[in-house]
């Protein structure tokens, strides 16, 4: 009887033994399922209003800027303006000591004097050698001189027409250097060649200025039109091609924050500028000018800006967030590629469209499906800083993987199951 007992007892704790290890399998099973499952975002394939912009940064630079300088040298002894001041068209600004011109205006009337005294002494001569020869002719005709006489006669009055007429040209010649003595004394006294504000002014009473005749010249002051102001920017190569004239644009300046200067694209400029020449950070630019529409009278030249250019605007666009969409390979491309040794394979496509075709992986997204992950071909558009446009793969209303990134990007992978999370990412940020 206790034997029976023992063997009853035994029996029932191998069948508990068999049942819980049973349970522990069909858990790990059900467990091992969960752990294959990836957390995730979705959101709504919907329509919306996307505007691709282009973003820059550069200056505040007026659209008229002149730099005066003075074609006289000599000493300032007056300056009418100050740096800021507002200056009208005409208005004196500098005075430089005439001293050095006037002794140069002395010089030039003085030459001009002696070139006229010369040219009647030559006169003179020439009246004297042109009678003689009408005399000599005269005489010649009548077979009472030689013909080596008429010829020394001829030959008399051809240089005394010479020396004349060298004279009367050395004569033009210190007329016009008197002339522009005069000019350049004039020009002693600078006036604003418009109107405007002094941005700088480099010198003071009392300082030396070189003219622009002997060489590049002393800048004196600059003055500015503040009324017209751009933004001078510099964009790259890749992004000036979907630039135009009269495109939007919004202006951030530095010195006013949280105010947005409403502006257009006005000039693009076709030279490039190239930086880091010769090596692998070699970038090309295109200056950018845009016309600032707001204005403001405390803006100055050389204030710092970002730019922001709406290059292009689609309304009413089938849109995803910009991290839904992934680049992927085919999976018979990567297989390819690690087989090295393996020999390539030939589609009746040319090796330039087969070149194309494997430079240019597609782009997809992962649509839910019954808690699981469908990969999509799609075709992308414009975008802005959070959307990209869907042109054709996915339809509106569907619920497309938003993130997180990395999981799109590398780990999520077509028909894998997914676990929504719909604390909207909160959980995660938590953690």
């Amino acid at each position: 009887m206790a034997k029976n007992t023992k063997k009853k007892r035994n029996r029932w704790i191998l069948i508990g033994i068999i049942v819980l290890l049973a349970g522990g399998g069909a858990a790990a099973a059900i467990f091992g399922k969960r752990e294959k499952s990836v957390e995730v975002t979705t959101e709504k394939v919907q329509r919306r209003t996307i505007v691709q912009t282009v973003s820059a940064t550069g200056k505040i630079q007026p659209e008229t800027l002149v730099k005066i300088s003075s074609e006289a040298s000599g000493e300032i002894v007056f300056l009418g303006a100050e740096e800021g001041d507002t200056v009208k068209k005409g208005q004196l600004l500098v005075r430089i000591q005439p001293d050095l011109v006037n002794t140069q205006l002395q010089q030039a009337q003085a030459q001009a004097q002696s070139v006229k005294a010369n040219i009647n002494s030559v006169k003179a001569d020439y009246d004297r050698f042109q009678a003689d020869f009408e005399r000599i002719k005269g005489l010649f005709d009548k077979q009472f001189v030689s013909k080596a006489d008429f010829d020394a006669a001829q030959a008399a009055l051809n240089a005394a027409q010479a020396r004349y007429e060298a004279a009367q040209r050395d004569y033009e010649r210190s007329l016009a250097g008197l002339r522009q003595t005069n000019v350049t004394a004039s020009r002693t006294t600078i006036v604003a060649p418009m109107t405007g504000i002094v941005i700088s002014r480099s010198v003071k009473i009392g300082e030396k200025v070189v003219g622009v005749a002997q060489m590049q010249g002393t800048e004196l002051m600059q003055i500015a039109d503040l009324s017209v102001m751009n933004a001078e920017v510099d964009v790259d190569e890749n992004d000036v091609v979907m630039i135009s004239v009269g495109d939007t644009a919004r202006v951030r300046v530095d010195a006013f924050p949280g105010r947005v200067f409403r502006a257009y694209v006005y000039q693009i400029g076709n030279s490039a500028k190239r930086g880091a020449i010769g090596t692998q950070d070699e970038v090309v630019n295109f200056t950018l000018k845009i016309r600032l529409i707001d204005t403001d009278p405390r803006l100055r030249p050389g204030m710092s800006c970002d730019v922001d250019i709406e290059t292009e605007t689609r309304e009413n666009a089938l849109s995803v967030p910009l991290q839904a969409v992934a680049i992927r390979r085919p999976e018979a491309n990567a297989d390819q590629t690690d087989k090295t040794d393996a020999p390539p394979q030939t589609t009746g496509l040319s090796d330039t469209k087969q070149k194309k075709d494997n430079s240019k992986p597609p782009q997809v997204v992962f649509v839910e499906e019954n808690s699981k992950a469908k990969m999509v071909k799609v075709e992308t558009g414009i975008s802005d800083n959070g959307y990209i446009e869907i042109k054709n793969g996915v339809r509106e209303g569907q619920m497309v993987v938003s993130g997180p990134f990395r999981v799109i990007s590398k780990e999520l992978e077509d028909g894998m199951a997914i676990r929504v999370d719909t604390t909207g990412g909160k959980k995660m940020k938590k953690k």
